[in-house]
């Protein structure tokens, strides 16, 4: 911005706040926004800081410098809410960042209609996306619907416990109550094996020969 564009500005200012323009003025003004451009968004910034209410009623509103480069900004930056780059025919372009600035620069400048909707999105949705879709909608069913299947879970927890009778998902406990690592029974189980390392008839078989025998050795003596 050079002093004579500054000193326009100052008059559009003065418009508002009847601000007495001097060129030592418009010289400070200029040398504060040397790289702002004297045009309509600039005086647009002006028409919009005094046209909003101060935060306290009753206050004297007077423009700064920085109150033009941000209000400036900010008209540009929401002619660039929907942008949408518009590329050359064909799938290469190797202009693409020099067309993207021209683009963008025309329609913050208001040169290029802004779009006034945001671009839909276009195809569908990821397959992955999509699958997870598939079930939103569905009824879930209660947990203590007895025809509903119990849920898997990897290892012993996924299981009830064959010894502590822990129910699936929880932990198994000793007599006392308190929790403990799955019984070996639960993770046999869970692996395939059989809950007890041998038949259980077997077993009492064998210890009721072991008490008779112990039985006839206590007669004998």
């Amino acid at each position: 911005m050079t002093p004579d564009d500054a000193k326009q500005l100052l008059a559009a200012c003065a418009a508002f706040d009847n601000r007495q323009p001097s060129a030592i003025a418009a010289r400070a003004w200029a040398h504060a926004l040397p790289d702002i451009t004297l045009d309509n968004d600039a005086i647009a910034a002006v028409a919009r800081y005094y046209g909003t209410p101060p935060a306290k009623p009753g206050d004297r509103l007077w423009i700064q410098p920085h109150d033009v480069r941000t209000l400036r900004a900010q008209i540009r930056a929401e002619r660039l809410a929907n942008f949408t780059y518009e590329p050359p025919p064909g799938d290469a372009d190797p202009r693409y960042l020099e067309r993207l600035r021209g683009q963008l620069d025309a329609t913050a400048s208001g040169t290029t209609a802004a779009p006034t909707t945001a671009p839909a999105l276009e195809g569908g949705p990821h397959p992955d996306v999509a699958e997870q879709l598939e079930h939103v909608g569905r009824t879930v069913p209660d947990r203590d619907d007895p025809d509903t299947p119990p849920i898997k879970r990897p290892g012993p927890l996924g299981i009830a416990c064959p010894k502590c009778a822990a129910p699936t998902g929880r932990p198994c406990r000793l007599p006392s109550g308190t929790e403990r690592r799955p019984h070996p029974a639960r993770a046999r189980v869970a692996r395939g094996e059989p809950a007890a390392l041998e038949d259980p008839n077997e077993i009492a078989r064998r210890r009721a020969v072991s008490e008779r025998r112990a039985a006839l050795e206590g007669a004998d003596q």
